[in-house]
């Protein structure tokens, strides 16, 4: 089997509900939607999500390094030589992250296709299902109520509110929503808002509530300072933007600096390098979550793969394609009650595109 046709799409997707985090507010995204066929008429299909803050490129890294890098590259290769494609590549990319996830997608898709079993089967196939979080953006309390209420009727469990700005609304937030909905599961992301003082007097502050995950709450550039956290406190904190590489996750692990770590394939480089984070990090006793950018269904997709092949990916935050517009890659897998389900076709599942 080898490579011998490549096409891609840029996608400028708007989303339906704009929403703010510490440290900015997003409106749309753009993916890059890469399709490769090969000679015995398999075709694979991978996503890029760039992201100046969390993958290191805008957009138009991402044209030039398809152009120029990844298209002329991998006509001929054969797509079961994948690690030794996917090293290259990595050489060549430099930090491109998301552009060496799309080939990662692109070549376990087809990998998978050709054993006739869904990705998630052909990597391990550890569970079958997977409950997923939805993430409210920094809002008034009021709003984010509001927001919460319509996210629990919708089937959703698990809420991920974002924070960072203003200590004591976050606080407030987290009471009110705790009375309002005292069955749902509430996770924190501070998107490196806080300092170690703040994050522990939040901690304090929320301690009756039961918060089960403290996200990021300090800066990536003062790793020390995610550390003096985790030590401070009996909520477990999770690495975000800390963790890129696996380097960054053998750093915090053997400095004891998180109990968790968030795994985004954008951010990583893919599946491949995204299965070496996660070895370290159950090493080490750090449980894992797989996370997102803004991305389509095509790109979660291979995120709910990886999350369900793996035992010590215990945590799923895969909710970037439901506020999409006109998103293309509908029915890759299905959502019902919060819990996301994939289909049982080869690959990612049934693409037209």
């Amino acid at each position: 089997m080898k490579i011998h046709h490549i096409a891609y799409e840029r996608l400028d997707l708007k989303l339906s509900n704009p929403y703010s985090i510490a440290y900015e507010t997003i409106d749309d995204t753009v993916n890059f939607i890469l399709k490769v066929e090969t000679d015995t008429h398999y075709v694979g299909y991978g996503c890029a999500a760039p992201d100046n803050i969390v993958t290191g490129e805008d957009p138009k890294d991402v044209a030039r390094a398809l152009e120029d890098i990844i298209i002329p590259y991998l006509k001929g290769k054969d797509p079961f030589t994948y690690a030794h494609i996917l090293k290259e590549l990595k050489l060549a990319l430099g930090k491109k992250s998301s552009a060496l996830n799309m080939v990662d997608m692109v070549l376990h898709d087809l990998i998978s296709k050709k054993a006739d079993v869904p990705l998630y089967k052909f990597l391990g196939g550890h569970r079958k299902s997977i409950p997923t979080s939805i993430t409210i953006g920094i809002l008034s309390v009021e709003d984010t109520l509001r927001q919460a209420k319509e996210f629990w009727n919708q089937g959703f469990t698990i809420l991920k509110i974002k924070g960072g700005n203003d200590l004591r609304e976050d606080i407030e937030k987290m009471e009110r929503l705790h009375e309002v909905l005292p069955e749902a599961t509430l996770r924190f992301d501070g998107n490196q808002g806080y300092s170690v003082a703040d994050s522990v007097a939040f901690v304090k502050a929320t301690g009756r509530i039961g918060i089960e995950i403290f996200e990021q709450p300090t800066k990536l550039e003062k790793e020390e300072r995610l550390g003096e956290v985790t030590d401070q406190v009996d909520v477990p904190v999770m690495a975000d933007e800390s963790i890129k590489t696996l380097t960054d996750v053998f750093r915090l692990a053997q400095n004891e600096r998180v109990d968790m770590v968030n795994i985004k394939l954008m951010k990583v480089g893919g599946i491949f390098e995204g299965m070496h984070i996660n070895s370290v990090a159950k090493s080490a006793g750090i449980e894992s979550m797989v996370g997102c950018n803004d991305e389509c269904a095509l790109g979660i997709s291979a995120g709910l793969h990886f999350a369900l092949s793996r035992p010590n990916i215990k945590y799923a935050d895969l909710d970037g394609h439901l506020d999409i517009i006109d998103d293309p890659f509908q029915g890759l897998f299905k959502l019902k009650g919060g819990v996301l389900y994939p289909t049982e076709a080869p690959g990612l599942g049934k693409i037209d595109f």
